[in-house]
């Protein structure tokens, strides 16, 4: 499998586990569990906020933002909207990119101000990574209060996606 391939797939997961993930947290409780609610949107956010820096380097413009998250915090469902967008941004960048411009290094200004290099590769599995980091620590507020999680693995994912892979000695 080549890395184009593998981040296609990853990729689809992500955006699969970031949908299965928005949905289930509409069992957080808005009164009940109002803070943990509030952290847990921020966390999402956060992911949602590094992405669309990432994307502004990987394309070579400018993005707006002085931090990695937004004092507001967005509603779910505005959140829900535009997590979807953004991975599907993503999505359609890795039907556009090559493997030699995958393998680009991409100079950049973390938002403290700080620089960095990294190649589109690494970015891009950076990514990955990191919104699973996220939503793994969702995950731990939401078993804390009981509400109910999604299977948040790549193997639920390439099954669910690929049915003919079950059988398979």
């Amino acid at each position: 499998m080549s890395t184009l391939s593998l981040l296609r797939t990853l990729f689809s997961y992500r955006a699969w586990a970031n949908a299965e993930f928005l949905e289930k947290m509409e069992g957080f409780d808005p009164e009940l569990h109002a803070q943990d609610r509030r952290d847990a949107l921020r966390l999402i956010n956060h992911n949602l906020v590094v992405d669309r820096i990432f994307a502004a380097h990987l394309v070579g413009v400018a993005h707006e933002f002085v931090e990695d998250n937004l004092a507001d915090v967005p509603s779910l469902e505005d959140l829900r909207a535009a997590v979807a967008a953004s991975d599907e941004w993503y999505l359609n960048y890795l039907d556009t990119a090559t493997p030699e411009q995958l393998s680009e290094s991409v100079p950049f200004v973390f938002t403290d101000g700080d620089t960095g290099c990294m190649s589109r590769e690494e970015i891009l599995t950076h990514l990955v990574i990191h919104s699973g980091y996220h939503r793994g620590e969702v995950g731990r507020i939401m078993s804390r209060l009981s509400i109910s999680m999604p299977w948040d693995t790549f193997a639920v994912y390439l099954h669910q996606a690929e049915p003919s892979r079950r059988g398979r000695p």
